[in-house]
């Protein structure tokens, strides 16, 4: 199969063509520069100049593909809602090229993009084998620069490792080569219009991931209130209060999506990752 990938010199869109090649697919990828065009090219891959905002570059290259693995978002978090919506604006266009082919069209769900999700989700009724992928709040492993690196920075600078009260609360994690295959077996195998969740640890205690903290840095882990978590944690304080296993019914979703598309996570888990060491190099 010949895939269109957006955001695929990214963080996780990296591990995706990789994995996508590594299985007989052919890949191009969408990107800005010469840069990442090599760095496209030296794992197997071709490239398309052009941006997220280049609608008819994504339509051309939606027609020209088999099917899409949509990966690349505006990171913009002072104008988040501007984000949503060049991102819709994206999924539409290519919504738009792959109309009545039965390709496979994935996408990855944001938070507050209910109506991108509902957009690609509706695409089944117009002859598109279209789904969305949840991945856990932390996809971990080299070059991760999401929220557990954050904790890190945090443990370094107020020289202790915390969680909220008891810290029995728990966080969803998936590795991203896991991740990775399971945009590939969505790609292959997903009914049209399904929701797949990828968590390859369905629920570990922020106590558990602030004493590898801890222990990596030579710092204590602590306890404190719920009223002393904003000025610790700063934006995270209100994720670091969270149980996201019970609020999204991780395990139940996780189940599922195995069962759907036969995916099976393999890679370390998030405490044997950190545990390694090269988060805290």
């Amino acid at each position: 199969m010949h895939v269109f990938v957006t955001g695929a010199t990214g963080y996780i869109g990296s591990a995706v063509v990789r994995e996508l090649i590594g299985a007989g697919h052919t890949v191009t990828g969408l990107c800005r520069s010469e840069e990442k065009a090599g760095k496209l090219k030296a794992v197997g891959a071709e490239a398309v100049y052009g941006a997220l905002e280049d609608f008819d570059t994504l339509r051309s290259a939606s027609v020209a593909a088999d099917g899409v693995i949509h990966l690349a978002f505006t990171n913009d978090f002072s104008d988040f809602d501007g984000a949503l919506a060049l991102d819709l604006g994206a999924v539409q266009a290519m919504g738009a090229a792959l109309e009545g082919s039965g390709k496979p069209f994935i996408t990855t769900a944001h938070a507050n993009g209910a109506a991108v999700d509902q957009t690609v989700l509706d695409m089944a009724k117009r002859g598109i084998r279209a789904s969305v992928v949840s991945l856990a709040p932390s996809v971990h492993g080299e070059g991760d620069k999401g929220f557990v690196p954050l904790m890190i920075n945090i443990a370094r600078a107020k020289g202790c490792a915390a969680y909220i009260g008891n810290g029995t609360n728990r966080w969803p994690a998936i590795h991203r080569l896991d991740a990775a295959v399971l945009y590939r077996l969505a790609l292959e195998s997903a009914p049209a219009g399904s929701r797949l969740l990828g968590a390859g640890d369905e629920g570990i205690e922020l106590r558990e991931i602030a004493g590898v903290i801890a222990r990596q840095l030579n710092v204590p882990a602590v306890s404190i209130t719920a009223e002393e978590a904003p000025a610790h944690f700063g934006f995270l304080g209100a994720l670091a209060a969270l149980d996201i296993t019970d609020l999204y019914n991780t395990a139940q979703a996780s189940l599922a999506t195995r069962g759907l598309v036969g995916w099976q996570p393999v890679q370390p888990g998030l405490i044997a990752d950190l545990e390694q060491g090269h988060y805290f190099a």
